[in-house]
This record gives C-alpha cells, sequence and structure tokens, in this order.
C-alpha cells in the first residue's frame, strides 16, 4: 500500500508540473522586465500551487488597503503529506510543545519585500519558488521552505503603480529622470505609513500582526528579510556588523559564516560584487533579522543595490547601469544559497535550534512588574502576541534592579506580573525587558534602549532568581448597572484605555469634564485629570445614563456614581477647576517637509488607537487661512521651513492668539526656535558648540577615524529621566517622573514664561542606551515637554517624540492630555 501512495504521488507529481509554467510564461515577460502588481503576484503563486504537488499556499490575512497577505509552503510532496507532523515536531524541539521529537528537517522562511519599493524581491521570490521545484527538488528532500513573497503588498503597489505610470519606454537610465524620483510618502512604509522592518517586535502593524501568528506556528531554522540600499552599494550578505545582542549564540555567528561563504561561491562564480559584515548589526530586537535570531533562527537580512530610485534600470555613480533583472537575479541566487546550506546542515541545525532554548545561564530568572493594571493588560497583549508565557505573584518582597530607582531594591510583588526568562522565549524575555543591552560598539544602526518596563509606565524588579507566578490575574473587567439618578459620573484619569473612552464619549456627543483639582465625592477620592460627567450638562439627552454606562463597559472603565454635585473638599461639579472639554476639531499636516514615518505614527494613533478624528492636510495646500475650521493643528516631525515663512508664521500667531493650539513634534519643534512670541530658544551649550564649530581653524581628525569620533556627538535612541511637572493638564495621570526615549541631542532652553511639564534639571540622568559625552553634556538644564502661551492659544512643543513607532505606549498619554486638557478654552458647537 505505501509503494502504491509513493507511486500515485509521483505520477500526479509529473502530470501536475506538466501544466506548470515558467514566470515568464505566466506573467508574459521575463522577470525584471517589468515591476508586477501585487496581484499577479498572488495569482502566479496561485497557479503553482495548483500545478504542483511541491507548494501550497495560504492567505494569512488582510492589509489595511484589503490586499491579500500569503506565503507559500514548499517541500516534497511526501513532506507536505506529513507537514503538520513536522511542524509540530519542530515546536517540541524548542520545548514550545510538549512531547518527544528528534527533527532532521530543516525550515527555512524567505520574507520579501518588506518594504514596498525595494521591489526587486518579490520578483525574486518568483523565480525562487519555481528554481526550487524544477531544478533543486533534491534539497526539499529534507527542507521545508515557507516563501512570503510580499510583506507589504500595500507600500509595493504603492510603488510599482506609480513607476509604471511615469516610466519612460524604454526606461531612461538618468538619474534625473522622474521615473527615479518618488513623490512623498514613498512606496516603502506600509498604508499608515509604518516601516514594517521594525515593527516586528512592536506588533502595532496589522501585517506584523497576523504575520507573527504564523511565524510562531513555525518557528524557522533559519530567516532572511530581502531588502534593497543604494543605488551605489553592490549586495550585502550575512555575517551581520558588530554590534551583536549578547543572547545570540556562537553557533549563530558561526552558521551566518557559512551561509555567507556559500553566497561569495556564486557571486564570485558570476563576478558580481558584495560586502559583509558592516554597517547592519544585531542588537535592535524589531528587525527582521534580529527578532528571528532572538527566537533561535539565523535571522539574516540581504541587501541589494537599488532600491525606489532604480526603477527598471539606472546609471550608477561607478558608470554602469543598474537593472532589475540583474537585481532579481542577485536576490533569487541568495535564496537559493540559503536553502541549498539549511538542506545541507538540516541535522545540525535542528540540534543547535534545541539548545537555543535552554536558558538556564541567564542572569535574571523573572521580571516583576507592577503599575496601573491598564497598562499591565496592554502589556500581556503584547506578550501574547509573542506567544510569551507570564503569570502572577502571590505576593512577598522581590530583591533585584529596581527600574525606577536604577540600582538594586526590593519591591512587594502582590499581584504583579512575572515574566520569566527561564521560559523556552527567554532570551527574547531578556532582550525586551533587560535594563540596559550591552553594546560591544557604540556604532548601531538603530536606537539603543527600548525597556519594556519603562515604555509601558511600570515599576520593575528584575531578579536574579526566579519569582512565582502562580496567582490570579489582578485584572478586574468592569461593569456597570445603569443608575439615571446620578448627579453625575467619575472616571479616573490614568491610560489610554481612559483616553479611548472619553474619544467614544465625545463622538457620542456627550458633555464631560475634567479636573484641574484633586477631588472627593461621598468619600472616594479622585486624582487631577478625573473625568466628570454630569447629568447637567447632558440634561436634553434622554439616554445620557444608558448610554454612558454602555460606552463604560465596553472600554471596561468603572463609573463611580455620585449623588451629589456637592464635593468633601470644596471643589463642587460646577467649579470653574472643572472644565468642559471640547469636541476638538484637529488638522494635521502631511506631505512634502513632513516625515513620513512621524505623520503616519500619529495617522494611525488617531485611527487605529484613539479612534478620534483628525484632518489630514497636504503642505501644498495648507495656509493659515485653512486653519479657521480648526481647532487643533498637529505638526509631525519634519523639515518647516519654506511652509512656515514669515506670512505664514503672522497668519498662524493670529489664529493662536484667538484661541488655537499648535502642537508640535520633534523636528517640527525647532520651526518655531528663535521666533519673536514662541518662547523657544536652542539650549545655550548647544549655542555655544555650534560657535566652537565655526570658531575652529579646522578638524585634525584622521580620516579613518572620522566616524568613530563622532560618537561623542550622537544619542542612538537613550532613554532620559525626565522631571514633571504632575499639577499641569498635560502630565495628569503621571507622577514627578518620567522615563523618555532621547533619539538625538537637540536640546532647548527653559520657556522664560510658559510651562516647562517635562524637564531636565542639572545633569541629565541616562537609565539606559548610549549616549555621546558631548551630546549627553548638551542636555542639562533642557526643556523636554513644554506649553507656550500666546493670546489665548498656545503652541505644544514635543522635544521627544511620544509617539515614535507607536511602542512607547507611556508617552500616548501626554498627547492625548495636550490635545483634551491643556489650555482647552475654545469650544465648538
Amino acid at each position: 500500500m505505501k509503494n502504491f501512495l509513493y507511486l500515485f504521488i509521483a505520477v500526479f507529481s509529473i502530470s501536475a508540473t506538466a501544466q506548470l509554467q515558467s514566470p515568464e510564461a505566466f506573467l508574459g515577460y521575463e522577470i525584471g522586465a517589468q515591476f508586477t502588481r501585487h496581484a499577479d503576484v498572488v495569482n502566479y503563486f496561485e497557479h503553482v500551487a495548483e500545478n504542483s504537488a511541491m507548494v501550497t499556499y495560504a492567505e494569512y490575512g488582510k492589509t489595511n488597503e484589503r490586499r491579500p497577505l500569503t506565503y507559500a509552503i514548499v517541500s516534497t510532496p511526501e513532506n507536505l503529506a506529513n507537514i503538520e507532523t513536522i511542524r509540530k515536531n519542530n515546536l517540541i524541539n524548542a520545548r514550545l510543545e510538549t512531547g518527544s521529537a528528534n527533527p532532521e528537517v530543516a525550515i527555512v522562511w524567505l520574507s520579501y519585500n518588506v518594504h514596498g519599493n525595494e521591489a526587486s524581491s518579490t520578483e525574486a521570490a518568483m523565480a525562487t519558488v519555481y528554481e526550487l521545484i524544477t531544478k533543486k527538488q533534491a534539497w526539499l528532500e529534507n527542507t521545508v521552505v515557507i516563501i512570503d513573497p510580499c510583506v507589504n503588498p500595500d507600500g509595493r503597489d504603492r510603488y510599482a503603480n506609480w513607476y509604471n505610470q511615469v516610466k519612460s519606454t524604454p526606461y531612461d537610465v538618468l538619474q534625473t529622470a522622474a521615473e527615479h524620483n518618488e513623490p512623498w510618502p514613498g512606496g516603502r512604509p506600509n498604508h499608515y505609513l509604518f516601516d514594517l522592518n521594525r515593527d516586528w517586535a512592536w506588533a502595532t502593524q496589522v501585517e506584523s500582526q497576523q504575520r507573527l501568528k504564523i511565524y510562531n506556528q513555525w518557528m524557522p531554522h533559519i530567516h532572511v528579510d530581502f531588502h534593497e540600499q543604494g543605488i551605489n552599494e553592490p549586495y550585502y550578505f550575512a555575517p551581520a556588523a558588530e554590534p551583536f545582542h549578547e543572547v545570540i549564540t556562537d553557533f549563530q555567528r558561526s552558521f551566518q559564516t557559512d551561509i555567507g561563504k556559500n553566497h561569495a561561491k556564486y557571486f564570485d562564480q558570476e563576478g558580481w560584487l558584495f560586502f559583509t559584515r558592516e554597517r547592519f548589526d544585531l542588537l535592535y530586537p524589531s528587525y527582521g533579522d534580529t527578532y528571528p535570531t532572538f527566537m533561535g533562527a539565523i535571522g539574516m537580512t540581504y541587501e541589494q543595490a537599488g532600491h525606489g530610485r532604480a526603477g527598471l534600470g539606472i546609471n550608477t555613480d561607478e558608470g554602469f547601469v543598474l537593472t532589475l533583472k540583474d537585481r532579481a537575479a542577485h536576490h533569487t541566487t541568495t535564496g537559493l544559497s540559503t536553502v541549498e546550506m539549511g538542506s545541507k546542515n538540516a541535522t545540525k541545525l535542528n540540534t543547535e535550534f534545541k539548545k537555543f532554548f535552554i536558558n538556564s545561564d541567564i542572569e535574571y530568572k523573572s521580571y516583576v512588574l507592577k503599575g496601573n493594571p491598564d497598562k499591565l493588560k496592554a502589556l500581556t497583549n503584547l506578550l501574547d502576541k509573542h506567544d510569551i508565557k507570564y503569570g502572577f505573584s502571590d505576593g512577598g518582597n522581590v530583591n533585584g534592579f529596581n527600574y525606577s530607582q536604577n540600582k538594586n531594591a526590593s519591591m512587594d510583588a502582590t499581584g504583579a506580573l512575572v515574566v520569566s526568562a527561564t521560559q523556552p522565549k527567554g532570551k527574547m524575555v531578556k532582550a525586551l525587558f533587560e535594563p540596559d543591552a550591552k553594546l560591544s560598539d557604540p556604532l548601531t544602526y538603530d536606537i539603543t534602549a527600548w525597556s519594556i518596563p519603562h515604555a509601558y509606565g511600570l515599576d520593575a524588579v528584575a531578579s536574579k532568581t526566579t519569582v512565582a507566578a502562580n496567582g490570579r490575574n489582578p485584572y478586574v473587567k468592569e461593569i456597570n448597572q445603569v443608575y439615571a439618578g446620578a448627579a453625575g459620573y467619575l472616571v479616573k484619569w490614568n491610560s489610554m484605555s481612559d483616553a479611548r473612552f472619553l474619544a467614544e464619549l465625545l463622538q457620542n456627543d456627550i458633555k464631560v469634564r475634567f479636573s484641574e483639582k484633586d477631588l472627593s465625592f461621598e468619600g472616594k477620592t479622585f486624582d487631577k485629570g478625573t473625568l466628570v460627567i454630569t447629568k447637567s450638562d447632558n440634561r436634553s439627552n434622554i439616554e445620557f445614563a444608558a448610554t454612558v454606562t454602555k460606552i463604560a463597559n465596553k472600554h471596561e472603565r468603572k463609573l463611580h456614581a455620585s449623588n451629589t454635585s456637592f464635593s468633601d473638599n470644596r471643589t463642587d461639579f460646577g467649579s470653574p477647576d472643572i472644565k468642559l472639554i471640547n469636541k476638538q476639531r484637529i488638522a494635521m499636516l502631511r506631505g512634502d517637509g513632513v516625515s513620513s514615518l512621524s505623520f503616519g505614527s500619529l495617522w494611525h494613533f488617531f485611527e487605529q488607537d484613539l479612534k478620534y478624528p483628525v484632518t489630514n492636510i497636504d503642505t501644498g495646500d495648507f495656509s493659515a487661512a485653512s486653519l479657521k475650521n480648526f481647532d487643533i493643528l498637529v505638526l509631525p516631525s519634519g523639515w518647516y521651513g519654506s511652509k512656515l515663512n514669515d506670512e505664514a508664521i503672522d497668519g498662524i500667531k493670529d489664529w493662536v492668539r484667538n484661541g488655537g493650539k499648535i502642537i508640535a513634534m520633534a523636528g517640527a519643534v525647532r520651526s518655531f526656535a528663535g521666533k519673536d512670541g514662541f518662547d523657544l530658544n536652542q539650549n545655550k551649550a548647544a549655542e555655544d558648540d555650534d560657535e566652537k564649530k565655526e570658531e575652529s581653524k579646522g578638524n585634525l581628525t584622521p580620516y579613518d577615524q572620522r566616524e568613530r569620533e563622532n560618537v561623542k556627538d550622537l544619542i542612538t535612541g537613550s532613554i532620559y529621566k525626565t522631571t514633571l511637572d504632575a499639577s499641569h493638564p498635560m502630565a495628569f495621570g503621571y507622577g514627578d517622573s518620567y522615563y523618555s526615549l532621547k533619539l538625538g541631542g537637540t536640546s532647548y532652553q527653559f520657556l522664560e514664561n510658559g510651562y516647562n511639564v517635562g524637564y531636565i534639571k542639572g545633569a541629565p540622568e541616562t537609565v539606559s542606551g548610549f549616549s555621546g559625552v558631548d551630546a549627553k553634556e548638551g542636555l542639562t538644564d533642557s526643556m523636554t515637554f513644554g506649553e507656550a502661551r500666546m493670546g489665548s492659544g498656545s503652541i505644544i512643543y514635543f522635544v521627544d517624540d511620544v509617539m515614535f513607532r507607536s511602542f512607547w505606549e507611556n508617552g500616548k498619554l501626554l498627547f492625548v492630555n495636550s490635545l483634551f486638557f491643556v489650555n482647552n478654552n475654545r469650544f465648538t458647537l
């Protein structure tokens, strides 16, 4: 019977393959002759799966623009018939499932086109799958290859559709041609203009969330992320550059080198240039190479010259034409070479993969976290996305490194969230939670600090002993009963869950107030920022009580019903210090001069997180006169020099004086520095540094030391302790300190007439990440978050971008407070 089955499979395979078409035959053009629309890529993979017994193809989700996210599983018919056993045995090998297994099948995952305008890799994906099943079948006998042909379909089609519209026929190789200069925002990001290659760990985007579900079901041994770089770089492949994160094993390091040498063999045969061990390090945990690496894989980035500028062909600065055909061929070669190395080393990969998940030698065994229940719930939601296990403490003191005190201290662990680093995914736990990542080299490709306790605003202790986590989850789901007899409801203000509740109330035309003073009603106390929802304000709404209760239950908010508006502490519901919240009309700039990433994070925040409307205005259509219909103007980080000229500034000033509010993020802040009326000046230390540079007689630093010498002026994503004025509405819901992620050394003086809400007084305190000595010194006595008043309105400065990549959860409430609480005195009907 078994022989008959194999015979049937062989006959079926021959019959199906006879119908199989190459990419060229199916598409009607040679790979690299055109940019293929995503829909046609999907059609080709469906064709392959229908006509080959060696491929299955499935959809794992959809993008924001409703394009399918897909993956193919490629192996022999025998392996595919046994694919669920192969998958489960791999998880058993990693101790992620129970049972016994001794697998010898390698699992290789190839991810293409995470950046939409790095478009050669999706073309290579089609060539790669065809080569594997027609010429490289022997490699598949002990290997399963998973191919995601396009991680970012929305970005790819944005790029491909634009290019196909503007390109010349035949294509123009001159760099100045229109087809080599993408318009804003370019095809790199997804729909919400996020860089998906930096979203693996934070999983803020729908593409990442859906991909991780499949990734964690497979946990491959090798993962490759295919990219493109500048047109004048040849090709980059592993091994990676320093710094390597310390959780990376010796085998992962050495096997990267083995793979790189195998690639080099093929590139040398063809006379193709490449480079290794430069630029692309393995530290930041949210890349498509580092995340898989910290999950046990050999994670790698491959970078082909090209990017969005290259089109179908472009003249490089070295005088030759770089074509899409060449780019696709290079990616096809490294993809196949990777599979070859997986197949040749399948047994070794499985053996070392098993070892990776043994974490007895990790220093900090448990991370114990306490704080606002909503913030703890937000963190457990993140852990669930990665299938990282956690529990809750029964109580008792825990000793270890205390994040708030930045030293060893104890903490009462009653009801605390406990995340163990001794679980199979302990190395990823260490990477995400560790107080300060060790750096073998300060020259990194990305930020150097991201510690979860600070990002989520939680008190935490890293313990060198295992902390028991058998307690119950202390989070209580609030269920309120409709109580129509209340004079009003009070809701505490501490988290983004409270902010979403407020946003939905306003969207349902419920009038809401907030208190600028501490409150007490019927023996219960409430801090500044508490929401006050009164019957008086909403007396025309006969469904008032039912509507408020329904929305509160949806958001799991506790309604404190008060039978009276007469307070215990002299601040009654009608007090001038309990202010009505405006249903804000918000405008935000996009387009030329605006950082697409900053705009995207804010756009995503309004639409998907806060769920509150925002009107996006292109910078080319913006004028001060257009602000008459808005209460707030949000300026994402960017370069606004040409947009905010003297005439525009005068118009904006008039609008602000009449009650308008500007919220300037990060790079947008400098647009107001030194300008009359904005109370904003560059920090004196930074000015002195600029003057010293101007007076310098020359730089005598040797040529080969310039880059390393410049690190003293760099802050590469470091965490600093910042003092907060908790009495200011911008800081409601916070204590007197805040841990801020600084992305650079930009520094401003304290506001003279305005409010310095967040600031560094005296010498700055770094708690995590790298900062050059000069850059750090320049932060002495500097403003981080501030409000400057102008007439009836305000300008709010976020020197540090609290919305960066949407992962610094603890900063988001500062932004919401700025929208609804700060100087909220302009009302619309």
